[in-house]
Protein backbone atom coordinates (compact mmCIF):
# COMPACT_ATOMS: atom_id res chain seq x y z
CA UNK A 1 0.00 0.00 0.00
CA UNK A 2 1.25 3.34 -0.78
CA UNK A 3 1.77 5.74 1.67
CA UNK A 4 2.45 9.51 1.74
CA UNK A 5 5.69 11.88 0.79
CA UNK A 6 7.94 12.38 4.35
CA UNK A 7 10.02 15.81 3.52
CA UNK A 8 12.20 14.79 5.95
CA UNK A 9 13.73 11.88 4.27
CA UNK A 10 17.31 11.01 4.14
CA UNK A 11 17.38 12.90 0.24
CA UNK A 12 15.97 15.84 1.04
CA UNK A 13 18.73 15.94 3.92
CA UNK A 14 21.73 15.25 0.78
CA UNK A 15 20.22 17.72 -1.31
CA UNK A 16 20.06 20.54 1.88
CA UNK A 17 23.00 19.91 2.29
CA UNK A 18 22.91 18.70 5.84
CA UNK A 19 24.31 15.62 5.05
CA UNK A 20 27.53 14.69 3.46
CA UNK A 21 27.70 12.91 0.00
CA UNK A 22 29.90 13.26 -3.27
CA UNK A 23 28.24 14.81 -5.97
CA UNK A 24 29.06 14.33 -9.64
CA UNK A 25 26.27 17.01 -10.48
CA UNK A 26 24.12 19.14 -9.47
CA UNK A 27 21.73 21.70 -10.71
CA UNK A 28 17.50 23.56 -10.36
CA UNK A 29 16.62 20.16 -11.20
CA UNK A 30 18.12 17.23 -9.88
CA UNK A 31 21.08 16.18 -7.67
CA UNK A 32 23.07 13.40 -8.50
CA UNK A 33 25.28 11.48 -6.12
CA UNK A 34 27.79 8.43 -5.78
CA UNK A 35 26.28 5.67 -3.73
CA UNK A 36 28.05 4.65 -1.09
CA UNK A 37 26.58 0.71 -1.64
CA UNK A 38 27.24 0.52 -4.67
CA UNK A 39 25.95 -2.76 -6.91
CA UNK A 40 28.90 -2.05 -9.24
CA UNK A 41 31.85 0.39 -8.98
CA UNK A 42 30.68 3.53 -10.34
CA UNK A 43 27.11 3.07 -9.46
CA UNK A 44 25.48 6.80 -8.50
CA UNK A 45 22.19 7.95 -7.81
CA UNK A 46 19.94 11.24 -9.27
CA UNK A 47 17.32 12.57 -7.27
CA UNK A 48 15.17 14.88 -8.52
CA UNK A 49 14.95 18.11 -6.02
CA UNK A 50 10.99 18.44 -5.98
CA UNK A 51 9.80 15.80 -3.52
CA UNK A 52 8.06 13.23 -4.82
CA UNK A 53 7.30 9.63 -2.57
CA UNK A 54 8.26 8.23 -6.24
CA UNK A 55 7.41 7.78 -10.30
CA UNK A 56 3.56 7.03 -9.04
CA UNK A 57 3.54 10.59 -8.20
CA UNK A 58 5.82 12.46 -9.44
CA UNK A 59 5.39 15.53 -11.46
CA UNK A 60 5.47 14.53 -15.48
CA UNK A 61 7.04 18.25 -16.27
CA UNK A 62 9.72 17.22 -13.53
CA UNK A 63 9.80 13.64 -14.48
CA UNK A 64 11.04 14.83 -18.25
CA UNK A 65 13.46 17.38 -16.97
CA UNK A 66 15.09 14.08 -14.48
CA UNK A 67 15.17 12.41 -17.39
CA UNK A 68 17.39 14.07 -19.67
CA UNK A 69 20.04 14.23 -16.60
CA UNK A 70 19.67 10.32 -15.83
CA UNK A 71 20.51 9.86 -19.73
CA UNK A 72 23.72 12.42 -19.82
CA UNK A 73 24.91 11.20 -16.50
CA UNK A 74 24.06 7.51 -17.67
CA UNK A 75 26.39 8.23 -20.53
CA UNK A 76 29.15 10.10 -18.50
CA UNK A 77 28.82 6.88 -15.95
CA UNK A 78 29.64 4.51 -18.77
CA UNK A 79 32.40 5.96 -20.84
CA UNK A 80 34.42 7.27 -17.75
CA UNK A 81 34.03 3.51 -15.94
CA UNK A 82 34.54 1.55 -19.57
CA UNK A 83 30.98 0.34 -18.59
CA UNK A 84 29.54 -2.86 -20.98
CA UNK A 85 26.36 -1.40 -20.04
CA UNK A 86 24.31 0.84 -18.02
CA UNK A 87 21.51 -0.63 -15.50
CA UNK A 88 18.67 2.27 -14.82
CA UNK A 89 16.25 1.34 -11.96
CA UNK A 90 13.62 3.25 -10.13
CA UNK A 91 11.53 1.15 -7.44
CA UNK A 92 7.87 2.42 -6.49
CA UNK A 93 6.74 1.71 -3.20
CA UNK A 94 8.42 -1.44 -0.49
CA UNK A 95 7.13 -4.56 -2.92
CA UNK A 96 9.42 -3.59 -5.38
CA UNK A 97 12.07 -2.68 -3.29
CA UNK A 98 11.98 1.31 -3.03
CA UNK A 99 13.50 1.96 0.46
CA UNK A 100 14.07 5.41 0.35
CA UNK A 101 10.73 6.89 -0.29
CA UNK A 102 11.90 9.98 -2.17
CA UNK A 103 12.06 9.50 -5.97
CA UNK A 104 15.35 8.45 -7.67
CA UNK A 105 17.41 6.69 -10.50
CA UNK A 106 20.27 4.21 -9.55
CA UNK A 107 22.86 4.09 -12.85
CA UNK A 108 24.52 1.10 -12.26
CA UNK A 109 27.40 0.48 -14.62
CA UNK A 110 27.65 -3.16 -15.70
CA UNK A 111 30.12 -5.19 -17.31
CA UNK A 112 30.55 -8.64 -19.12
CA UNK A 113 30.79 -11.64 -16.89
CA UNK A 114 30.95 -9.47 -13.58
CA UNK A 115 28.70 -10.40 -11.24
CA UNK A 116 26.91 -7.05 -9.58
CA UNK A 117 26.83 -6.57 -5.81
CA UNK A 118 23.53 -7.31 -4.27
CA UNK A 119 22.54 -3.19 -3.04
CA UNK A 120 23.95 -2.90 0.71
CA UNK A 121 26.44 -5.96 0.14
CA UNK A 122 29.68 -3.66 0.04
CA UNK A 123 30.47 -0.05 1.24
CA UNK A 124 32.58 1.87 -0.77
CA UNK A 125 35.67 3.59 1.16
CA UNK A 126 35.77 7.42 0.95
CA UNK A 127 39.05 7.37 -1.29
CA UNK A 128 37.73 5.54 -3.59
CA UNK A 129 33.79 7.39 -4.32
CA UNK A 130 36.01 11.06 -4.28
CA UNK A 131 38.00 8.96 -6.97
CA UNK A 132 35.70 7.57 -8.89
CA UNK A 133 32.83 11.33 -8.54
CA UNK A 134 35.68 13.02 -9.87
CA UNK A 135 36.67 10.60 -12.88
CA UNK A 136 33.00 11.04 -13.56
CA UNK A 137 32.24 14.50 -13.57
CA UNK A 138 35.26 14.64 -15.75
CA UNK A 139 32.93 13.10 -19.00
CA UNK A 140 29.99 15.46 -17.84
Amino acid sequence: MAGHYDPNNIFTKIIAGDIPSHKVFEDDVCISIMDIMPESRGHVLVIPKQGSRNLIDADPEVLGDVMKRVQSIAVAVKKAMHADGILLRQSSEEVAGQTVYHLHFHIIPCYAGQRRNRHGEVKTSEEDLIEICEHIKSFL
